[in-house]
This record gives structure tokens, sequence and C-alpha cells, in this order.
């Protein structure tokens, strides 16, 4: 069964940084993509990065571009999210994905860390 393990959530002032986890295990093929998504109180989730697995290459949204930073540790089974400068419209629940290679979309979804950010 796969299991994705999130870390490093908490409460940080506005202009603060904080570097979230996700420890993946239990997949039985290769990782294609791992990513990150937030949900906000009362809105839709929604998408903020997202890595390769093979290669490495990131993608950003708009919002989060220049200030957050994704990377992986293949040999961990790991991607991490460092978050800088950070904003109050950053607050959310921030969930891990995995999508697994050979299939098309986002399967496996972590529990949600929570990240507040003050003003």
């Amino acid at each position: 069964q796969v299991q994705l393990v999130e870390s490093g959530g908490g409460l940080v002032q506005a202009g603060g940084s904080l570097r979230l986890s996700c420890a993946a295990s239990g997949h039985t093929s290769v990782p294609f993509l791992m990513g990150w998504f937030r949900q906000a109180p009362g809105k839709e989730r929604e998408f903020v990065s997202e890595i390769i697995w093979s290669d490495g290459i990131p993608v950003y949204s708009g919002s989060v571009k220049g200030r957050f930073t994704i990377s992986r540790d293949n040999a961990k089974n790991t991607v991490y999210l460092q978050m800088n400068t950070l904003k109050p419209e950053d607050t959310a629940v921030y969930y891990c994905a995995l999508q697994l290679a050979g299939t098309a979309t986002y399967q496996h979804w972590g529990q949600g860390t929570q990240v507040t950010v003050s003003s």
C-alpha cells in the first residue's frame, strides 16, 4: 500500500520560511511525478508545484514561482518544498501527491499538513 507522509508544516510570520517534506513508501513502480497541492478554507484544491522524478525538472504555479523551490531525494523517495517569503495567502493545508510511471494522474495523496502564515 502506497503511503505518503508529510511533515514540516506550522505557523510562521509573513516573510518567513518553512520546509515541507513528503516521504513515499510502498510503491512497486517508479515515480513519474511528485507534487504539492494546497487547499485554503472555502477554496478548491490548487496546484503548487511538481517535479519530474527522473530528471528533477520542476514546475511551479505562478503564485509561488520565485518563492518556493521543489526538490527530491531519489534514494529516500522524498520530495521537499522549500517555501520562502511566505505570505498570508499561502495559508492552506498542503498535500503531497504521487503519480507513478505509466499512469496519467496523481493517484496517491498524503494526509496534508497545515501551513499558517500570520500577517
